[in-house]
């Protein structure tokens, strides 16, 4: 932890600070990238579009937040995380208020904007809690910190069914908008001190602007973690941008229904990445926590292939509920040990590396799946296709035992 000088109290203000504001930024911009898929059933009819190919317009959207990810990871040592965390606020903003047009070119370009301001976001909070986290803590803390994403999941699942029923979707798109605004000022207060260590005379790039995945593709611990957030990340994002999709059209439950049904499974997912955090930093072994997550997300993605219209809503929700708490929780777990494999200096770079491959596999995967679902008429072979390809990244977690992390 750094800021040794400092008192222990105003040391841990500034963490509990950090953590705060980089939780509610992640949840906001999260909240902002799920908004379009949750109200697509709505907007699919006037803009002539099948429900399905929403999955392209999240592919679109991470092809946005990987470039995002990757120039945050340089940009946050010259401007601040916080900064370069706002002006990502005010994209999101821009973006869903692009995305009322009705254009289907500027509904694209809506996406391409969502992704570039959501992308930063993660390497800069990398950067911001490396500097303030001890290292016995780093799974949790990060952990804590991801709930952003799945807390973004359960605002749009439980806000933009309403307010597209109240306002139709553009007014649902212009809501979240204004939200990502207001915590632009919300978050303006923390920035003297969480970016005192600024550097405005940083490079802004630091050779090749593809440096940070040659350097994380470069180290064996990290490429393994890398490739296999790609899958992963797949199927954290199949979920949240298919699920109200494949319970409205194929099971048959109502738009209001179907959305609490994703803000349930979305808190799975919060209390799945405090759960893991706390157990890595408790047993110290980050990669087979990890492989349990991977056999976990198996087994749940294939019992929602088994879903169908005459299951009780509750057993629907506990199904939802185990998908969200291995393929939501994995992600805090993971990025801890990527930063405390990379010194506190190269955490953003390391984090930024990382999440441009990861983002590979968001930005493919809704688009792959999306269409492996529109040829074959259901989501059921997506679901199924996604629980294969999960046993192969729990056995190459599970199977290397010697190279797993050990916190001090």
């Amino acid at each position: 932890m750094t800021d040794a000088g400092t008192k222990p109290a105003a040391r841990y203000g500034t963490a509990i600070t950090a953590l705060a504001a980089t939780t509610w930024i992640q949840a906001v911009v999260s909240w902002a990238m799920l908004t379009v898929p949750v109200f697509a059933p709505s907007a699919a009819a006037e803009l002539d579009l099948s429900p399905s190919k929403v999955g392209y317009f999240a592919g679109i959207a991470y092809v946005g937040a990987m470039t995002g990810a990757l120039l945050g990871g340089g940009l946050v040592p010259r401007y601040g995380a916080i900064w370069l965390s706002q002006v990502g606020l005010v994209i999101c903003a821009l973006a869903l208020a692009l995305a009322t047009s009705g254009m289907l070119a500027l509904f694209a370009l809506a996406g391409l904007l969502l992704g570039i301001g959501y992308g930063p976001t993660t390497p800069a909070s990398s950067h911001v809690l490396s500097r303030h986290t001890p290292q016995r803590l780093m799974s949790l803390v990060f952990s804590i910190k991801q709930t952003g994403v799945p807390l973004g999941g359960a605002l749009a699942g439980a806000t933009v069914p309403p307010l597209t029923l109240a306002w139709g979707w553009r007014g649902a798109a212009i809501g979240v908008g204004l939200a990502c605004l207001a915590t632009v000022l919300l978050v303006h207060p923390t920035r003297r001190r969480l970016d005192a260590d600024r550097n405005p005379d940083e490079p802004l790039l630091r050779g090749s602007p593809l440096a940070p995945v040659r350097f994380v593709l470069g180290r064996s611990d990290l490429r393994v973690l890398a490739l296999t957030s790609v899958v992963f990340a797949a199927m954290q994002q199949c979920l949240g941008v298919f699920l109200v999709v494949y319970l409205t059209g194929e099971i048959g439950l109502g738009l209001v229904t179907a959305g609490l049904v994703l803000s349930f499974s979305q808190g799975a997912g919060i209390a799945g990445r405090i759960f893991w955090g706390w157990l890595a930093d408790r047993l110290k072994l980050s990669r087979p926590i990890l492989g349990g997550l991977a056999v976990g997300m198996a087994g749940a993605s294939a019992a929602m292939a088994l879903c169908a219209a005459d299951w009780p809503i509750a057993l629907i929700v506990l199904v939802s509920c185990l998908y969200g708490v291995t393929a939501v929780g994995w992600n805090g777990v993971l990025l801890a040990e990527v930063a405390r494999l990379a010194t506190p200096r190269e955490a953003s770079r390391a984090t930024g590396g990382t999440l441009f491959i990861t983002f590979f596999g968001v930005a493919v995967g809704p688009a792959l799946f999306g269409e492996i679902a529109r040829q074959s008429g259901s989501f059921v072979p997506m679901f199924l296709i996604l629980a294969a390809l999960a046993v192969p990244c729990a056995i190459s977690l599970l199977w290397n035992r010697g190279t797993v992390s050990r916190v001090a």
